[in-house]
This record gives structure tokens, C-alpha cells and sequence, in this order.
């Protein structure tokens, strides 16, 4: 079942480009239902509450797809749910935009896609490449990981907990009335962000590994694999920064130093080979009976 859902999924996200389809869009009817509550209204500014958001809707998903008894339906339902979780819309508008501003010889245009997407996605300043293989791993083979592994309130789960991640340094400054409220609310809102990020760190320190470990089989695999066993006991080191390393070793980068599209296009096949390989792993598995 896991697996027809994923290979329905993954043609569906190419074709369903219509914001309906789009987490964010359901992301934003959620957050908007919650700030007009009065226990979730200031999420941000609790790490408790923050908590709450997340596994919320996650535990509803997974005991209303429990009532289902009816296999059909509970299929037709997991990968709804997956092609909503699959893939973001801004991210691949980026990387197109990003490649026709690079043809034209825009490189200004370039950078400021580049800082863009990373700013929108609240993760840290590195190659556009670097960055388009972190995105990967967050929005396909992560997702389908955890899909694979806990159903469709897994695959809920970990999108939504990004999502709220990327939201995370967001302050509502604009209710606070003094200088004192908006240093306060900072203050909150900087905790509550900390907990999210600790909570992604450690959901992270696994599959990332993994995924690393699949860079290295449809890549450079004896280049890769002193960076894979060097980072794998690395506790403190950002699950970006460890997945970049082994992509970076699992592939070559004898190109021009001025063709600013190279890292990108070489990084991305490297992902979608990637994608591909733990598809057909997921495939295997399924087939012999270790996946249902």
C-alpha cells in the first residue's frame, strides 16, 4: 500500500500545481484557525503550545485514519494526504527562476534567488545547489520516509514540523504595546523557537544519515564515505551541514568556475538519483514483505 501511494504521489506533485494542492496553502487556513483561539492564539511565543500545534493535527490524522476499515478508502485517503505533504511549489519556482536569470548572465539575480529561498525557508547561507539538496531531502525523501514508517500522520508530521520551523523566527511584534512587550515577546518567541529546532534536530539525526548513505551508493562512494563515517557520530553538527558534506564528496565539480548553474544541475540529478534509489529500496522491500 506504502508503496502505490508513494508512486501516485510522485506523479501527482509534477502535475497538481494548483495552490489548492499546496501544503502551505493548508498551513495557513491552519494557522489562521488557531490564532482565533484563545488557548493557541500565541503559539509562538510557548514552546508547550508550539508542541501542541504540531502533534494536533497529527494525532487526528492518525485516529481518524484508524477508524478506517475499509482498505480502498484508507489508500485513497494516505495519499491525499502524501501529495499535499510532497514537494513545494516556491522552491521549484526558485530553481527555474534561478536558471533563466543564470542563461541570461544575471548573476545579481541569481544571488538574490538564492537569499530569498533560503530566507523564506529559514535555513542558513550556502550554495544554491547546497541549498536545493537540503530542500530535497526536506520535502521528497524525508517525507517519504516517514510515510514509509508511521503512515500518513508520519508523513503529516514532519512536513508540518518544518513548515512550523521555517515559521519559527517570525514575531508577532505588531499586538505588543511598549518596547518592554516587544523585547518580551522576542524573548518567547526566541525560546519557543529554540524547542521546535532542538525537536527537528534529533528527528533529523537519523534519516539524514541515511539519506547521506544513499548519496554515497549513486555517487563517488569511496570519496564520500570517510565524510559519511566522520559526521555520523557528530552530535552537534546541523543535519544540513552533514547531508551537504557527503553530497559535495558524492559528486565531481571538475566545471567551469564561472558557469554558476553547474553545482545546481549536478546537485539536483544527484538528488533525484537519490530519490529514486531509496524508491526502489522501498520497491524491494515491499515485494518481499519486510514493508506493508
Amino acid at each position: 500500500m506504502s508503496l502505490i501511494s508513494l508512486l501516485i504521489a510522485l506523479v501527482a506533485e509534477r502535475h497538481l500545481s494548483s495552490s489548492a494542492w499546496q501544503f502551505s496553502t493548508f498551513y495557513q487556513r491552519y494557522t489562521k484557525a488557531i490564532k482565533q483561539t484563545k488557548v493557541l492564539a500565541d503559539y509562538r511565543n510557548s514552546a508547550l503550545l508550539s508542541y501542541v500545534v504540531v502533534f494536533l493535527p497529527v494525532l487526528g490524522c492518525y485516529f481518524l485514519l484508524a477508524q478506517v476499515d475499509n482498505a480502498l478508502l484508507h489508500l485513497i485517503a494516505s495519499t491525499l494526504i502524501l501529495i499535499v505533504c510532497f514537494g513545494c511549489m516556491k522552491t521549484r519556482d526558485s530553481y527555474k527562476s534561478y536558471l533563466v536569470a543564470a542563461f541570461k548572465g544575471e548573476l545579481t539575480s541569481c544571488d538574490m534567488q538564492r537569499l530569498q529561498l533560503q530566507q523564506d525557508k529559514n535555513i542558513a547561507d550556502m550554495g544554491f545547489g547546497q541549498t536545493l539538496v537540503w530542500l530535497n531531502y526536506r520535502y521528497f525523501i524525508a517525507v517519504m520516509l516517514f510515510f514509509v514508517l508511521f503512515g500518513a500522520a508520519g508523513a503529516l508530521f514532519y512536513r508540518l514540523l518544518t513548515t512550523v520551523n521555517e515559521q519559527a523566527n517570525q514575531v508577532d511584534a505588531a499586538k505588543a504595546e511598549t518596547e518592554q512587550d516587544i523585547e518580551g515577546a522576542t524573548d518567547s518567541a526566541e525560546q519557543s523557537a529554540q524547542a521546535l529546532q532542538q525537536l527537528q534536530f534529533w528527528v533529523d539525526w537519523l534519516p539524514v544519515r541515511l539519506v547521506a548513505l544513499g548519496y554515497m551508493f549513486v555517487g563517488h562512494f569511496s570519496k564520500a564515505m570517510p565524510v559519511w563515517l566522520d559526521n555520523f557520530f557528530e552530535f552537534e553538527k546541523q543535519p544540513s551541514k552533514v547531508l551537504i558534506a557527503v553530497a559535495q564528496m558524492s559528486e565531481d565539480y571538475m566545471v567551469d568556475a564561472d558557469d554558476c548553474t553547474a553545482e545546481p544541475c549536478l546537485l539536483v540529478k544527484l538528488a533525484k538519483r537519490t530519490l529514486l534509489l531509496f524508491l526502489a529500496v522501498i520497491a524491494v522491500m515491499t515485494l518481499t514483505g519486510t514493508l506493508p
